[in-house]
């Protein structure tokens, strides 16, 4: 069988070699190689200052972030005898106390005293909030030694006083916070002051040069400090101990309701300069959107069971005593999340307990005459009376 001859490819002709590589066609074919470099660098290199200023804003969000933890959890107060005096808790799930300082210090001291002290039992689930203050001169034992209780904070620093409200209320404190003077107005001021319903008038030199008429007003920083500083009343430090409770209460309304969520943590970021606590920035904000919409006025509230007099000197210092056995009662029903049914002033306590909204209702003379109302207590006996 006759072979079919293999057929050759066709070649161009010689002259259309000489018009394929002509020096035009070779100019062209590397001018669009040229751009096609030029469009994968332009790529590339979009591709990286995207990368790169990534990579900025991450690094400066994780510099600002451990900036402002750095304040918040400042190590010269949160320290690590303090971390392992506190408890574990999850500031969104389960009910824990937290202690709240008020103190004297100055900025660069290192030795100063707690000026008011307050126990607070927070609830997450059922958003509700428990206030316990503790008269500055209650007596107490530390480290062998008899003294008023916001001294310890002179001998031995935050984790001192967490020990000493600790042991004296038996319960375990997860949490700590503390601001001084200085700080509470600065605070007040960031916040564009805070609204307070005033029940007495406060004329006192002493906590400050400004005269507070009673009623619902906005009070900036230097009003709020002489506020909750004054104690020219007749049952002196417990109806400064109740209006630094209104002002907590009127605080937390603030912060909780009338806050955007989105402000959050730049409010954290303004609070970094003025509170020191060992919670995180997460658990601040975690915590303040599990709380928030809660009704501040029915935040329950008293002080400890105690009584000062002619027979709590001691080597010639007046102290605070306290009813030992009615405070175990109060701090168990605290304790199980229910009406404390303590004191709002110096006594035993009763079969009631206030709301910081009843605080707000009563004139000082009030509750020192054994005069003032409770809401919740009106309510009960309507209840009682209808069935």
């Amino acid at each position: 069988m006759k072979k079919k001859p293999v057929q050759e490819s066709r070649r161009p002709s010689i002259g259309a070699v000489s018009r394929i590589y002509s020096r035009e066609n070779v100019s062209r074919y590397s001018e669009r190689a040229r751009q096609r470099r030029r469009r994968r660098a332009v790529r590339r290199g979009i591709l990286l200052s995207v990368v790169g200023v990534l990579a900025c804003a991450v690094t400066a969000a994780g510099v600002w972030v451990g900036s402002i933890a750095g304040k918040l959890n400042n190590n010269s107060v949160i320290t690590s005898g303090l971390l392992e005096t506190l408890t574990d808790s999850n500031v969104t799930k389960d009910p824990f106390y937290m202690l709240l300082l008020g103190t004297d210090g100055r900025p660069g001291e290192t030795s100063y005293r707690a000026d008011s002290i307050v126990l607070a039992r927070i609830d997450p689930i059922e958003k509700q909030v428990t206030l316990i203050s503790i008269p500055r001169d209650t007596k107490v034992e530390y480290q062998g030694e008899t003294m008023k209780i916001n001294a310890v904070h002179t001998y031995g620093a935050a984790a001192g006083m967490v020990e000493a409200v600790s042991d004296l209320c038996g319960v375990d404190i997860s949490h700590y916070a503390e601001i001084s003077f200085d700080g509470m107005v600065q605070l007040v001021d960031a916040l564009g002051g805070v609204e307070v319903n005033v029940p007495d008038k406060i004329d006192d030199p002493k906590a400050g040069d400004m005269v507070i008429e009673p009623g619902l007003q906005t009070l900036d920083g230097a009003s709020a400090l002489a506020f909750c500083r004054s104690r020219a009343f007749v049952d002196g430090d417990y109806t400064r101990m109740r209006h630094q409770r209104i002002f907590l209460s009127a605080l937390a309304n603030a912060i909780l309701n009338k806050v955007d969520a989105s402000n959050l943590v730049g409010l954290v970021n303004s609070l970094s300069d003025m509170v020191v606590t060992d919670l995180s920035i997460q658990d601040i904000v975690a915590l303040a959107n599990s709380m928030r919409g809660m009704d501040t006025d029915n935040i329950w509230t008293a002080n400890l069971p105690s009584w000062a007099g002619e027979d709590t000197y001691i080597d010639g210092v007046s102290y605070v005593f306290v009813y030992e056995d009615e405070l175990a009662e109060m701090m168990e029903r605290v304790n199980n999340g229910e009406n404390p049914k303590g004191p709002q002033t110096m006594g035993q306590g009763g079969d009631d307990s206030a709301t910081t909204g009843d605080l707000v209702s009563n004139e000082s003379s009030d509750w020192s005459n054994g005069t003032a109302t409770i809401a919740s207590s009106e309510a009960e006996s309507e209840e009682t009376e209808s069935e």
